[in-house]
């Protein structure tokens, strides 16, 4: 239910990393908190460039991206996730030599996962439309697609096909990262960010 393109992406590419290593040097480590520190300016920088392009280039609220995050330091693995992108980690059975894959990444695709539509619904709870819209949406979470975070973005000038038809009462998706941390072993062998 988005209009596609690259602007959010290439944001993302231009300022997640930076914010990154700024709160990395702020905090002197590597942590959940400092991810989740690098996403929020990112998401509203997104944001300030919606609203400045708005009355020129409207489609660019319904513009988003999925932004999966791979770091690794002081022998963890942090994975930070927003939208329908998986971090999988292949791991050696030690007795049997077989390599296994575990999945180290929450996704956010509504439509193939319950658990997320469930997780929608109860965060919309008085929302009678959310029920039809989820089946719709691709993801819960999401850099961008300002219009299902921001009822002045959800209106003219933005196409109709992307509008809602009732106001929302509250933001739809969200921006907020789902973060694991997975300690380093020797059986670890390879990571695919997908």
């Amino acid at each position: 239910m988005t209009a596609g393109g690259p602007e959010t992406s290439r944001f993302l590419n231009d300022h997640l990393f930076h914010h990154l290593k700024r709160f990395a040097a702020e905090q002197d480590s590597m942590s959940v908190d400092v991810i989740r520190k690098a996403y929020e300016p990112t998401e509203e920088g997104f944001l300030g460039v919606v609203a400045k392009q708005w009355a020129v280039k409207p489609h660019i609220a319904a513009v988003g991206s999925c932004c999966l995050v791979g770091v690794v330091c002081d022998g963890k693995l942090y994975v930070a996730n927003v939208g329908d992108s998986r971090a999988v980690l292949g791991k050696v059975i030690k007795a049997t030599g077989e390599v296994i894959a575990l999945q180290l990444s929450a996704e956010h695709n509504v439509s193939i996962e319950s658990s997320v539509r469930q997780e929608m619904h109860s965060l919309h709870p008085d929302d009678s439309h959310i029920h039809g819209l989820s089946v719709c949406l691709q993801v819960s979470r999401s850099i961008g697609d300002v219009y299902l975070k921001k009822a002045e973005f959800n209106r003219e000038p933005l196409y109709t096909k992307y509008r809602l038809r009732e106001p929302m009462k509250r933001p739809i998706l969200s921006g907020e990262p789902s973060i694991t941390v997975h300690d380093l072993q020797p059986d670890d062998q390879f990571l695919i960010f997908a």
